[in-house]
């Protein structure tokens, strides 16, 4: 009986907390994978600092295309040299990470050519990454926990549909997340119909290389326009603010840790669809240390 009591006084307690500063709390998320000297998957999850690992990126796909992961200095994919990722990926499962691939990236070769390439693409992840099988996994037997669309070139045709065919496999058993990650000018060019479909669970905003809807120097307007239309216009369970983690992670967008956390987190909070932060990469995060600057604030 006491214990059932303490659970309800601690959720009461947290529910006055949330009422009285009007405020949610959130987690943060990260891209891995682009920079080899930003240390192991594993290791960035036994940081504690993240809640979501992005592994990017499945950077060729579609349109009749061989599928193929980049992970820069990481591992060779050509040689099946990625599949020790296996037992990091499953290290950060046991530490309540959830680890997902990031289709796509800002230099990758990828479009959908129709709603059955699309149908496609989605076998082809879930064989190779998700629940299904294959022989040639190239992340090794490891399931991951989802997709994250981080579409930034192609057309934006056929990614609903991806969506869809995606999230049916949901039903196969273990929840398959959907994310993705837009540009903040609002909607999005190549995802925002695919954010129609109200399949994405977490959806992290790039609050950076977009001036119009950035933050710069002391004002805020503009985030938080956009940051409102976001999470009043899209149908996603959480929305994320998306930032570069050191000033040279992007070309404009950074958002020094005092501003962010007396100015720009308040004024997001208040949201109930705030989801926490997503931070791009784990290799400037590592020069900047952003993440543990501000994950008590997240």
């Amino acid at each position: 009986m006491a214990f059932k009591l303490n659970i309800s006084v601690s959720f009461i307690c947290l529910m006055i907390l949330v009422l009285a500063t009007g405020s949610y709390g959130g987690g943060i998320s990260i891209y891995w994978g682009q920079n080899g000297n930003e240390g192991t998957l594993a290791e960035t999850c036994a940081t504690g600092n993240y809640e979501y690992v992005n592994i990017a990126f499945l950077a060729t796909f579609g349109n009749g295309q061989t599928p193929m992961i980049n992970l820069a200095g990481h591992c060779d994919p050509y040689s099946n040299g990625c599949t020790g990722l296996s037992s990091d990926i499953k290290s950060c499962q046991a530490k309540g990470v959830k680890v997902i691939l990031s289709i796509g990236g800002g230099a990758g070769s990828y479009s959908l050519s129709s709603s059955d390439d699309a149908r496609q693409v989605a076998m082809y992840l879930w064989n190779n990454f998700l629940g299904g099988t294959s022989s040639s996994r190239p992340l090794g037997p490891a399931v991951l926990d989802g997709i994250d669309f981080d579409i930034e070139g192609g057309t934006g045709e056929h990614w609903d549909d991806l969506a869809k065919y995606l999230s049916g496999y949901s039903k196969k058993g273990k929840k398959l997340y959907l994310t993705a990650a837009p540009q903040c000018p609002f909607p999005d060019a190549w995802v925002g119909n695919a954010l129609k479909t109200g399949l994405f669970d977490y959806v992290w905003v790039q609050f950076y290389n977009n001036p119009p809807c950035q933050y710069s120097s002391a004002d805020i307007a503009n985030l938080e326009d956009a940051w409102k239309q976001w999470t009043s216009d899209i149908p996603a369970t959480k929305i994320f603010l998306g930032l570069p983690a050191a000033p040279d992670a992007a070309g404009s967008g950074f958002i020094p840790v005092n501003d962010l956390t007396s100015e720009v987190l308040p004024a997001i909070k208040n949201s109930s669809k705030y989801g926490g932060v997503m931070l791009w990469s784990k290799y400037y995060d590592d020069q900047s240390g952003y993440s543990s600057s501000i994950k008590s604030h997240v």
